[in-house]
């Protein structure tokens, strides 16, 4: 595969979603750039390596996407030495199930810093590259909770709702200036260590998909970033056949 000079970051690079979508855009022939905390740097590094294995080129980084002057250099690196962002997907879950009583003060803003603040960090800076090339995509991958509150959800449904709301925002503002912007709503679990730790009747589930499968997500976000501007979709929302909604 003749590898494109042109690169994609991935902020939430986890094992699972972010992963394949990871893998799906580097097939594209797109440079992958992979970004979780730097604990989780020897896992990203790894997948890094499995991506080049089957014939992509990626990059990891260990990052703090709460960190302003981290992420800042994280762009500013991206763009000099790999190669201009064409895609850029934001991908922190942080959900977490706390009674509201239970819910400290502390909890409520580090979950609002990973999937709230840390997406307006990553959104503003992909702005900046790409509205001067009046092109590229930016994707932001919601939740349930992105549209409605759940019991024990406070803090999750509250910084979900925000980063919709950034969405929207970057959207009208950056459409009209060639950047599309996409707000992704997975509504239901996904096949991954939490879900068949956790969910009763997993690999039944599965096998009758119902159970959202990683790959099958990633395929909609290059979809998405494959779009031509006279039909932009700025809101999808993918869940299994039987989901109730």
């Amino acid at each position: 595969m003749e590898k494109s000079t042109r690169s994609c970051l991935i902020v939430g690079a986890g094992d699972g979603l972010g992963a394949s979508i990871a893998r799906a855009f580097a097939a594209e022939g797109l440079t992958v750039c992979l970004t979780r905390r730097p604990r989780h740097l020897e896992t990203l590094e790894s997948l890094a390596r499995d991506i080049e294995a089957n014939g992509g080129a990626a990059r990891a980084f260990g990052v703090d996407a709460r960190n302003e002057e981290e992420m800042e250099n994280l762009f500013a690196v991206i763009e000099r030495d790999i190669g201009p962002l064409d895609v850029v997907v934001f991908n922190i879950g942080a959900n977490v199930f706390f009674p509201i009583a239970d819910t400290t003060a502390r909890v409520y803003a580090k979950v609002w810093e990973m999937a709230a603040f840390a997406g307006f960090l990553a959104g503003r800076e992909a702005a900046k590259v790409m509205t001067p090339r009046g092109e590229g995509t930016i994707l932001f991958t919601g939740a349930t909770a992105s549209q409605r509150g759940g019991e024990g959800f406070s803090a999750f449904a509250g910084a979900k709702h925000a980063l919709r709301a950034l969405a929207q925002s970057m959207a009208r503002e950056l459409g009209p200036k060639g950047v599309h912007v996409a707000h992704v709503i997975v509504d239901g679990a996904i096949d991954g260590a939490f879900a068949r730790e956790n969910l009763p009747n997993f690999e039944a589930r599965l096998a009758r998909d119902e159970i959202l499968k990683p790959d099958e997500i990633a395929r909609n976000y290059v979809w998405l970033w494959k779009q031509g501007r006279s039909a932009w979709t700025h809101e999808l929302d993918l869940r299994p056949w039987s989901e109730k909604w």
